[in-house]
């Protein structure tokens, strides 16, 4: 039988970087909330997680940089949330996003959970902050608690 290596949602003793853009904040605050609810209601102590807010999405691979870069985090949680508008705007920003947090958590082995919502609408990006689509900031935040214990447990 192999071994295999599967991560757990237990948050004791681990600590977390929430990077959050204002941009989009009536969205962007209830991802948040769910996120910290979610770390807490899986046993990670206030005092283990760390919100660093910036100005938008664009802001947020910087922002996770340093929280990789400072050695005391054991995963991250990205929220933003980037809306269409009239141009495709969204569409660039989204991937340069997308493609530079992703290097960020390969190139130093760290999780790095992606809770950027890109949607058409404002009623869409809602449905996916705490309405009916869920909450998509305690998602990524699970998902960010499972790999900081998979890397644990690999380590």
């Amino acid at each position: 039988m192999p071994k295999v290596y599967e991560g757990t949602l237990e948050g004791q003793g681990l600590r977390f970087g929430i990077v959050v853009s204002r941009f989009n904040s009536v969205v962007t605050d209830r991802l948040l909330e769910g996120a910290v609810n979610a770390l807490r209601g899986h046993g990670v102590a206030d005092d283990d997680i760390e919100v660093m807010r910036v100005p938008g999405a664009f802001e947020l691979p910087l922002a996770a940089r340093l929280l990789v870069t400072s050695g005391k985090i054991d995963g991250i949680v990205c929220l933003g949330a980037i809306i269409k508008g009239e141009t495709i705007h969204n569409e660039v920003l989204a991937t340069g996003v997308v493609a530079t947090l992703s290097q960020l958590s390969v190139q130093h082995a760290l999780p790095l959970a992606f809770g950027v919502l890109t949607t058409d609408t404002v009623e869409q990006a809602l449905a996916r902050a705490g309405a009916k689509g869920g909450n998509k900031g305690a998602e990524a935040a699970l998902c960010a608690l499972e790999l900081a214990n998979l890397k644990r447990a690999r380590a």
